[in-house]
């Protein structure tokens, strides 16, 4: 493989179901795409056609609804940051994002007020939409996210063989009490000189991502040059995220992408994740892969969304050397970064103390 790339490939998952050396041969090709890109597409992934497109179906009809009917699930409601946001309440790297969503993130009991470290805060309830307003709001998101959990626990014991480790590596290292988020997004095209989001890192483990058939998603390669993420039909587009990057010394890379739509775009999200206290330690993975590192200017000097202090600065955008501890702490600069007004209305003492 090259120092750089043009097209993000597709990869067939077939194979997934075969025996030991299928699986093994599947886990190299997946590593080696993930050491030199960090974007694929999969296709025969096993999740129904059908399932998808009724999500897709139900986000037609949430976002054709008035904002009064939407804004009974205003994330700003919530002290877990669950819930829809109209346009431009997202900021990545300090600049607007062009886009309305709704978050949904795993459910857990909710910490007690003013819990520490302040990531306990995240767990919670989601807010849903009556039957009457959107029917099957629920039960459609709960069967999408265990769906797409499935896939990504097979995707990422392949990459667990292909960095040399025992298949069932991640799903042991994700504890009991998993967070997981899945992001069902509305992009108005575009206006110039602007971004449906802007060019970002993925904060966690590993996002699998349903593009809908409107193109927009893009990726950037080290030559810095914008490369079109295929629609290819019935597949899925999977990247990497900061966490895979840092326990793997950076043999992994979380790639820089951005979406620019140029018509009405839906999409959502799924972003695989483990327990909040779930240490960031290194992977215990052969030595060759940090020679290889060593050997690579691009891979060594690959750096981490910068944090709200360090963008104020003047760290750019994805240059900071700075390394979270826990899943929690980076999930905790996350929304800090993309949310200020959110924290500051539900957790004062928190930026009091900052």
């Amino acid at each position: 493989m090259t120092d750089t790339f043009d097209e993000i490939p597709i990869v067939s998952l077939g194979r997934s179901e075969g025996g030991d050396h299928d699986r093994a041969e599947l886990g190299r090709r997946l590593a080696d795409v993930c050491h030199q890109i960090g974007f694929f597409v999969v296709t025969d992934h096993g999740v129904e056609p059908g399932l998808t497109d009724s999500v897709f179906e139900m986000m037609e009809t949430f976002f054709a609804l008035d904002d009064d009917a939407k804004a009974l699930i205003d994330k700003r409601r919530s002290p877990h940051f669950r819930g829809w946001e109209p346009v431009g309440s997202e900021y990545t790297n300090n600049r607007v994002d062009v886009r309305e969503q709704i978050d949904i993130w795993t459910e857990w009991p909710a910490a007690p007020d003013g819990a520490l470290p302040p990531y306990r805060r995240l767990l919670g309830p989601n807010q849903w939409l009556p039957a009457d307003v959107l029917p099957r709001h629920r039960e459609l998101t709960l069967a999408w996210m265990r769906e797409l959990g499935a896939l990504a626990d097979r995707l990422l014991g392949l990459l667990a063989l292909g960095l040399g480790l025992d298949e069932s590596h991640f799903r042991s290292l994700f504890g009991d009490h998993p967070m997981s988020l899945t992001k069902m997004i509305h992009y108005p095209p575009t206006p110039t000189d602007h971004a449906g989001v802007n060019a970002h890192h993925d904060t966690g483990f590993l996002t699998v991502l349903a593009p809908g058939p409107v193109a927009g998603l893009q990726v950037q390669n080290p030559d810095a040059e914008w490369i079109d993420v295929p629609t290819a039909s019935d597949a899925f587009v999977v990247n990497l995220g900061e966490m895979l990057q840092a326990m793997t010394g950076n043999y992994f890379v979380a790639t820089p992408h951005r979406v620019v739509a140029r018509a009405e775009r839906l999409s959502t999200g799924y972003f695989h994740g483990p327990s909040l206290d779930t240490r960031l330690d290194p992977l215990p993975i052969p030595a060759e892969f940090a020679e290889i590192v060593a050997r690579s200017p691009r891979h060594a000097a690959a750096g981490f969304m910068a944090s709200a202090d360090e963008t104020d600065a003047g760290v750019v955008d994805m240059g900071s050397g700075r390394r979270a501890q826990t899943y929690g702490d980076q999930l905790w600069n996350y929304f800090c970064r993309s949310y200020p007004e959110n924290v500051a209305l539900h957790h004062p003492d928190v930026v009091a103390s900052s």
